[in-house]
């Protein structure tokens, strides 16, 4: 018969939040373990990487939301509304995200890499530019550049997030509904599909 758990995820979470958040990504597995009273290879029978557990710890997902669903909207429906859907999704994912990251740069402390081709940010770029590059092949989008869309899109929406987090878009200023429309018409002009005669 399996032993129980005396240890919930939760509280491994919950003790890594802790370490991370007073030492950065610098703060060891071994500091975490003794925090939550298991030994160190525990944390690693149930979370495979320092990396994914910094994450898990700071309610950052493995694959934000947008980025399951958008497989899903290749070819379907109206394009500039699943733009705006996906730009949505994205700038909701980044206020949940943007301030907790933040908070720990403006400590000075470490932050696991984000500039390798495996990182968060990298895949995320990667799942909007396949998207874009999907709909380009069907003729849904004028043919261009797919990654320096992603680029616009992403950079427009975390600057955004990022102006909201230093009170200078107060919403009732700029509303989000009408950023994010206005964000999406304006890159449109550039990417609707060419009318065919």
């Amino acid at each position: 018969m399996a032993r129980t758990q005396k240890i919930t995820n939760e509280q491994i979470l919950a003790a890594a939040r802790e370490v991370f958040l007073d030492q950065g990504f610098t703060g060891s597995t071994l500091d975490i373990a003794q925090k939550a009273g298991i030994s160190e290879a525990s944390i690693f029978k149930r979370f495979s990487t320092k990396e994914e557990l910094f994450f898990a710890s700071m309610g950052i997902p493995e694959k934000p939301q947008w980025v399951q669903e958008i497989e899903s909207l290749v070819g379907k429906g109206d394009i500039k509304q699943n733009l705006i859907y996906i730009s949505q999704q994205i700038l909701d994912f980044y206020r949940q995200v943007m301030p907790r990251m933040m908070m720990l740069r403006s400590c000075g402390k470490t932050l696991p890499e984000m500039n390798s081709t495996k990182s968060k940010p990298s895949r995320d770029l990667k799942a909007l530019t396949l998207f874009l590059e999907q709909e380009i092949a069907q003729g849904r989008l004028r043919c261009n550049d797919a990654k320096t869309m992603a680029l616009m899109l992403i950079g427009s929406l975390m600057n955004y997030v990022f102006l909201e987090q230093m009170n200078v878009i107060p919403s009732v200023i700029t509303p989000e509904p009408m950023f994010i429309q206005q964000m999406v018409e304006m890159i449109w002009q550039g990417i609707a599909p060419a009318l065919e005669d």
